[in-house]
């Protein structure tokens, strides 16, 4: 098991067993793409596919953080946090300069092994799963007593100031909040969530990576949210009131069209209908209705191709083999974008069919081999307790 894996990379690395290990898992979303950071609602849920950390306490003030799947260490100390050029340990890095600047009591150093089975590019959010997993590790070694959504707010901010991505709170706080076999209808805007049922016995779902990778600092995940916030302050120019797109409809969006640059019109646009998209799917969800649910998932797809343009011939070559089998209800592209997985919604009994179908014609159209992996929806960060 992987847990397994980094508790042995952890005696190799220190000589000693670690005081706690943490599970962080990473996550996915069935709908609400994009409008986390537009104070609107996501449908999220944590898998079981983890980030794992080993940690305990040192005597003096150095930390050593050791990544067992890079085979990499990087010694600091808690007065010299600064960003580093080892990308992955910026997240780490991150969130305990976020932590100091909150006050927490961390008064002495530690050892670290983390890794996992989270694929990396894959859109799972693999570095919320590590921003979030430190942090709750943390909060338990030197009892801190922040809460779960302090935490996200923690790993937030780090992903901000440390990998340079603005992203919203989703990731952090489906990892945090997850509950097993239940997704988060998550609120954006004033932080609070409900949990809705998905046990659906004769439903897998399944994700296809593209093996596109992507960074998301280096992409235009953060032009869309520059965008969305110009298209915003248009609007208040005229309605001094608006916040965010919340107080907006699509009416009063086609009021002023003539006013916006076309991009800009189209960024606004898809996320005011996503919004639309994520009150009818929790609707359909909450009356089993996967068939109605499917359908809005594939229009998503469409919005994120055509007016929010951040999908790939990759992912649209999957979307469009999915639409096209009545054993599938529904997908989509999931993430950030450029790259990452599709999320599709399958029938158990074809589901070995489509693996094959969708595997043959992926590497004849882009020569590449197709990796699925099934997810299972399960609880978020939580300690691991050693027999």
């Amino acid at each position: 098991m992987t847990e397994d894996r980094i508790v042995r990379a952890f005696k190799k690395r220190f000589n000693l067993n670690p005081s706690l290990t943490v599970k962080a898992p990473g996550r996915i979303n069935l709908i609400g793409e994009h409008t986390d950071y537009n104070d609107g609602f996501v449908l999220p849920a944590a898998i079981d596919k983890a980030i794992y950390f080993c940690i305990s306490k040192r005597d003096d003030r150095h930390i050593i953080l050791n990544s067992a799947d890079l085979e990499d260490d990087l010694q600091l100390t808690l007065d010299t946090l600064e960003k580093t050029d080892k990308s992955w340990a910026n997240f780490l890095i991150g969130v305990l300069k976020e932590m100091q600047n909150l006050g927490s009591k961390i008064d002495c150093g530690f050892n670290l092994s983390f890794g996992g089975d989270v694929p990396l590019g894959a859109g799972l959010s693999s570095s919320a799963a590590v921003e979030s997993g430190l942090g709750f590790a943390l909060n338990e070694l030197y009892d801190l007593n922040l809460s779960r959504l302090d935490l996200a707010l923690i790993a937030q901010k780090a992903e901000h100031n440390f990998a340079g991505v603005r992203c919203g709170i989703m990731d952090m706080y489906a990892s945090l909040m997850g509950r097993e076999g239940q997704v988060i209808k998550l609120d954006c805007q004033n932080l609070t969530h409900e949990y809705l049922p998905f046990q659906f016995e004769d439903i897998s779902i399944i994700l296809f990576n593209t093996r596109v990778s992507h960074n998301l600092a280096e992409s235009e995940y953060n032009k869309r949210r520059s965008e969305c916030e110009a298209g915003l302050k248009l609007l208040q120019k005229h309605y001094p009131k608006i916040k965010s797109f919340r107080d907006v409809d699509i009416e009063l969006l086609e009021r002023h069209k003539e006013e916006f640059l076309p991009k800009i019109y189209d960024r606004c646009q898809y996320v005011l209908s996503e919004e639309c998209r994520m009150k009818k799917a929790t609707i359909a969800l909450e009356n089993s209705d996967l068939e109605t649910f499917g359908q809005l998932m594939f229009e998503t797809h469409e919005g994120l191709k055509n007016k929010y343009e951040v999908s790939c011939d990759e992912l649209d070559f999957l979307v469009e083999l999915a639409a096209q089998n009545s054993n599938i209800l529904g997908a989509r592209m999931m993430g950030g974008g450029f790259g990452g997985c599709t999320i599709n919604l399958t029938k158990k009994e074809a589901l070995k069919k489509i693996v094959g179908n969708f595997r043959q014609k992926y590497q004849e159209r882009f020569g590449m081999e197709l990796e699925e992996i099934q997810v299972k929806i399960m609880d978020g960060c939580s300690l691991i307790n050693h027999q």
